[in-house]
């Protein structure tokens, strides 16, 4: 059983603060209990997540955000019960109290079994000219640019292998054979690799329709000139836990207009914004799709994720942000490639 004390906070605690603590814990929650010690709820990054959607700052306390009736297990119950009692809810952490609710522990499933590797598919879309990177990209597919002396492609490899998804597939396209003598079958990265060739551009979407064998359960798309720490098992659990067909990572962008901007009604002038910064929030080139969506994607057609997307929306699918506040670099010009090489030994 783990020891709490670096995720215990109270009501009051603001949200950046405890983001800070799930943050810096390998434990990926916080509890909150009162002045006594005893349970009051539990809040994790899909809670914080949800909040920042809803517009609710980060200097807010917990109070009106965490979960105030937490799945619990007692000093009492045997590692057999609190395997069941995880399982039946679908629960990976499980606070521990005493008889009068006082917080003991915290008990994590992975821990309690034995750690296995997932069998949902990783797509990786690899196959694009990369332009904007020429001449780098003249003898070399994007993907296979090094940034920390090893391609970009290998450290995207490694972070899934590290949430145990292993089952690879790469859609590739411009000189894949480059990509496909340094990988082979995966066997040397501890993955298993497949790879699906594009006769012509598929797009983001295209390439799935040319899968051999279909996914038949939630499965990740990644485009593969991506650098990033996000946590895949958050989405993988975010996208369940939303009953969601299709959840597309999102990244918040600040543009800040360089002039006053003046608001109208006709001619009269209503008000004027000095500089104003405008935020948005711009797709981050990472997906968790259910297998139903396949349906929806034209076969040997060029194919974008952002249309497929929209035909969602269209027929009123569920489909949902997952927003990105961890490391997220798209490597797609010069000095984004000049960026990554500077922050590579720090961040990964």
């Amino acid at each position: 059983m783990k020891n709490v004390e670096d995720i215990i906070v109270k009501e009051d605690t603001s949200i950046w603060e405890v983001l800070q603590i799930i943050d810096k814990s390998s434990k990926q929650i916080a509890l909150v209990i009162d002045k006594n010690k005893k349970l009051l709820g539990t809040i994790n990054d899909g809670d914080i997540r949800r909040a920042l959607l809803n517009n609710i700052s980060l200097n807010e306390a917990v109070k009106n955000i965490y979960f105030k009736t937490p799945t619990i297990a007692t000093i009492n119950n045997s590692k057999e019960e609190i395997i069941n009692i995880c399982r039946t809810k679908k629960i990976y952490q499980i606070p521990i109290v005493d008889d009068e609710g006082n917080l003991i522990g915290l008990e994590i499933l992975d821990e309690l079994i034995s750690k296995k590797t997932k069998t949902n598919k990783v797509i990786l879309m690899v196959g694009g000219l990369g332009t904007r990177l020429r001449p780098l990209t003249e003898n070399t597919p994007k993907p296979m640019l090094k940034v920390g002396n090893k391609p970009i492609l290998e450290t995207i490899v490694e972070k899934f292998a590290e949430y145990g998804y292993i089952n690879i597939v790469m859609c590739v396209n411009y000189k894949s054979h480059i990509i496909q003598d340094y990988f082979g079958d995966g066997k040397e990265f501890g993955v298993n690799i497949e790879y699906v060739l594009e006769k012509q551009r598929m797009g983001t979407a295209g390439a799935l329709s040319l899968l051999k064998e279909k996914p038949t359960e939630s499965f990740f798309v990644m485009n593969g000139d991506l650098l990033t720490n996000v946590n895949f098992e958050h989405l993988h659990d975010f996208h369940i836990a939303n009953n969601s067909i299709g959840t597309m990572c999102v990244r918040e962008y600040d543009f800040q207009v360089p002039y006053g901007v003046v608001n109208i009604d006709g001619t009269k002038i209503l008000s004027i914004e000095e500089k104003p910064t405008h935020k948005f929030f711009v797709s981050a080139g990472i997906y968790m799709l259910s297998p139903e969506v396949l349906q929806y994607i034209p076969k040997n057609k060029f194919y974008d994720m952002p249309t497929l997307f929209e035909k969602l929306i269209n027929k009123k699918q569920n489909i949902i942000s997952f927003p990105l506040r961890e490391y997220w670099l798209d490597i797609g010009r010069m000095e984004e490639y000049k960026k990554a090489n500077e922050e590579y030994d720090e961040v990964f």
